[in-house]
């Protein structure tokens, strides 16, 4: 494609997965004798465009997670970065060490350990649009009703469907700017609430956000109803 500069995944994997009941976090449970945040690095590990790979990943499973690195070459991956107590803590840490040695045109990916079925061309479209916009988001139409409560047992109000758009991850952001971003957040105490991403942190701080190419398969494996889709998925070749 003729880049300048890097563009350097980062995989979320911090997360305990405490929704699901597991005995090990979702990142890591088997599927057909794989683990899920294996075949979320290998569609970055087979993307051309990807330079590298940082982890942020939970703490005490570091070790295991190289190990499964080694076992299924993932070679682009350069650093496994400690997780912190949010997913915003997570972010800003495994942001902090990719600044310490990138610069700041350079592309930083993010994405989530539990999206294992991240297509190549959404990893692709994502970042040729930051390349051209400064950011890019992953995004999709969203085809449900939306209906705003009054109160817990009822609404009056709802949202015309073709104003919003579903945004998932990947997303791209230019390192310099995300650097910059995360740390005034942190300074001010702002856009780092439970709920908050990279995405909506940005939005808070005042950036306009682009869309990118989304997928319906690209789904967060966050409860066993979603684990028994990517079976499927994988099953039907769909996740080929």
């Amino acid at each position: 494609m003729g880049f300048s500069g890097k563009n350097i995944a980062m995989i979320l994997a911090a997360g305990s997965g405490r929704r699901m009941g597991l005995d090990v976090p979702k990142q890591f449970v088997n599927v057909y004798g794989k683990p899920v945040v294996i075949y979320t690095l290998e569609a970055f590990e087979h993307n051309p465009l990807i330079d590298s790979i940082v982890v942020v990943c939970i703490d005490g499973w570091q070790e295991m997670l190289l190990n499964y690195a080694g076992q299924y070459k993932i070679s682009k991956l350069k650093k496994v970065v400690e997780g912190g107590a949010t997913v915003q803590e997570s972010i800003k840490k495994g942001i902090d060490f990719i600044a310490s040695f990138a610069d700041n045109d350079d592309l930083v990916v993010i994405h989530d350990g539990v999206r294992p079925l991240v297509d190549d061309d959404v990893l692709s479209d994502v970042i040729i649009k930051c390349q051209k916009y400064g950011n890019a988001v992953s995004s999709l139409p969203y085809y449900e009703q939306i209906f705003v409560k009054s109160d817990e047992i009822s609404t009056e109000k709802y949202i015309q469907r073709n104003s919003i758009r579903r945004v998932m991850t990947p997303q791209a952001y230019k390192c310099g700017k995300l650097k910059k971003a995360y740390d005034r957040a942190f300074k001010e105490n702002k856009g780092i609430g439970e709920a908050s991403y990279a995405n909506t942190l940005m939005v808070d701080l005042g950036e306009k956000l682009f869309f990118a190419s989304g997928s319906e398969k690209n789904i967060k494996l966050t409860t066993k109803e979603n684990l028994e889709l990517f079976k499927f998925f994988l099953k039907s070749g769909a996740g080929a």
